[in-house]
Order: C-alpha cells, then structure tokens, then sequence
C-alpha cells in the first residue's frame, strides 16, 4: 500500500475513535460508511493470537535470519496486522482527543452533554428499529430482557460497580463489542454502567498529568487506561466473535436484543441530564429537547450517508 493508502487508513480510524467515543454513535457505522467495515471484519476473525506468538520465536534467535525475518513480515501481512496497527492508532489519537472535549462539557454543560447524547441513542434506535422482529413468543421474550437488562443496569446500581481493576477490563470487553457491530455504540454501555464519565475521565486526568508532569497522576490514570485496553483486546479476541457468531446463526434474535438493549439503555443519559438539576423548569427540559434533536440529526445524517445500516 502507498503511503497516501495508509493515510486513509489512519483517518478511517480516527473517524471511528471518535464516533466510539461519544455515546450513540457507533465507529461501526463509520467502517461501514468509509467502505472498510469487511476488511476490518475479516481481519479480527482471521488474528491468530497463537500464531503471533509462534513468530516471536523466530526473532528471538541471534542473529535473525532473513529469511525468518520476511516469513514473520509475510504472515503479518497475511493476518493483515499492519492494517489493524494503523487503524488502531487512528482510533486511539481520536479518542484522546474527544475524550478530553467530552470530559470539559459533561463538566461544564451536563444537561446540554447528556441531552445530545440521549438524541444519538433515541435515533439509533429509530434506524435499527425497521430490522427487530417480534414476530414469535422468543423474539418478545429476548425483547423484553434486553430492555429491562439494560434499564436496570443504567438506574442507581450502576453507580455501586466497584471502581477497580477487574471492573475496569470486564467493561472493557463488553464495550469492545459494540464497537465491531454497526449502529450499537461501546460508549454506551459505558454510560448505562456509570463507567463512561470514569473512563473519559481517566483519559483527560492522564492528559493533564503528562503535560504538567506528574508522573503519579499519569501513572495512576494510565493503569486504569491499560486495564480497559487490556479488556478491550481479550473482548475483541473472544466476546467480538460470541456475538459474531450469534449474528450469524441467530441474527433476528441478536439484532432484536442490542435494539432492546439501547432502549432501555435510555435511562441512563436522561436520569443523568437531571441528576443535579435542582429545579426542572420548562427552560432546562426546551434545552433538553433541542439539544436531544441535534443529537439525532446528527445519527440520521450518517445513516442518510450509509444508504442504510447494515450487518
């Protein structure tokens, strides 16, 4: 590929990363809108994490062969790892950055953050809905648990989900998952479990410390950070593929659950919009709703360019 290619590829990512990082908007649906949601696809269920072990082997030996050095290069080539290394590096510049603009205005304007957040998630939901069968007494049954799963879940007791490192890298691979389906965002399940304002947090905390070198702070931040990537690659390895698998063989059953699942996954931007509010007036909920139909515009413009969200 050209170095121009491989600029393509790093802003495709940077598009996702940002998407992923704002709740409602999925970096699927960006893959999927850019023209590389196959190959991206295609590249995480061909990784092998045996096999990228296996080459270490060979240039771990002194001197290194030529020959052992161009069958690695070949076999990562063949797993399209550059591609995913790239790609990856593009979501991770972009979610620094929107990390740190989110974290300012869910300080600063929490109803206005939390109002276009809820907009996002309502349109996804709209543009999904046309593909949620409820036709069979199954259907209606894995409706109804996505929905109370995900209401449940986004009420009060998501605040008392322990802030450690086990926490840390089990929300990190749930919200990995989300990010390889189009239209279902990870954010958002960060957000249903009280987790998206820890995480945003972490980040900007992490920012901060580097550039005004606290090397504790950054040190502390970071490992939060690490724990929630290190969730995200064992989730993107083996949950990615459960619900992969899931779509292939039961897709009306899965797409009817996410649907459910971001539906009652409501809860959570509009209970935190009024959190601490201390008197709701016709002022705060007219900002609530303007802001809510930014957001949707927003989610229905990217459908409008997508032609539709597909699976």
């Amino acid at each position: 590929m050209s170095l121009r290619a491989w600029l393509g590829v790093y802003l495709r990512g940077a598009a996702m990363g940002a998407a992923d990082a704002v709740p409602g908007v999925s970096g699927g649906t960006i893959a999927l809108i850019t023209g590389i949601y196959a190959r991206l696809i295609d590249a995480i269920a061909g990784l092998d994490p045996r096999a990228c072990l296996a080459l270490l082997g060979p240039l771990a030996r002194t001197p290194v062969d030529a020959d052992a050095r161009a069958t690695v290069r070949d076999e990562l080539v063949r797993m399209d790892v550059p591609f995913l290394c790239v790609l990856g590096v593009g979501v991770l510049s972009a979610v620094v950055t929107v990390a740190n603009v989110v974290q300012y205005f869910l300080t600063t304007r929490p109803v206005a953050t939390y109002a276009f957040f809820f907009g996002l998630v309502l349109a996804s939901v709209v543009v999904l809905a046309g593909d949620v069968s409820l036709g069979t007494p199954r259907h209606v049954t894995v409706a109804v648990a996505g929905f109370a799963l995900a209401f449940v879940a986004s009420g009060t007791a998501g605040g008392q989900l322990p802030a450690n490192p086990v926490t840390t890298f089990f929300v990190g691979a749930l919200a990995i998952c989300a990010m390889v389906l189009p239209g279902i965002s990870g954010s958002l399940i960060l957000l249903t479990l009280r987790q998206y304002d820890r995480m945003t947090g972490a980040v900007h905390g992490a920012t901060a410390a580097a550039l005004a070198g606290d090397a504790g702070a950054l040190v502390a931040h970071a490992t939060t950070l690490v724990v929630f990537m290190a969730g995200a690659l064992v989730g993107l390895l083996s949950f990615a593929r459960v619900v992969a698998w899931a779509f292939e063989h039961y897709r009306a059953a899965t797409l009817t659950f996410l649907v459910a699942l971001m539906t009652g996954a409501l809860r959570a931007p509009l209970r935190l919009a009024f959190a601490d509010v201390s008197a709701i007036d016709v002022g705060v909920v007219g900002r609530f709703v303007v802001l809510a139909l930014c957001g949707a515009l927003v989610i229905l413009a990217l459908e409008r360019a997508s032609g539709t969200v597909g699976y």
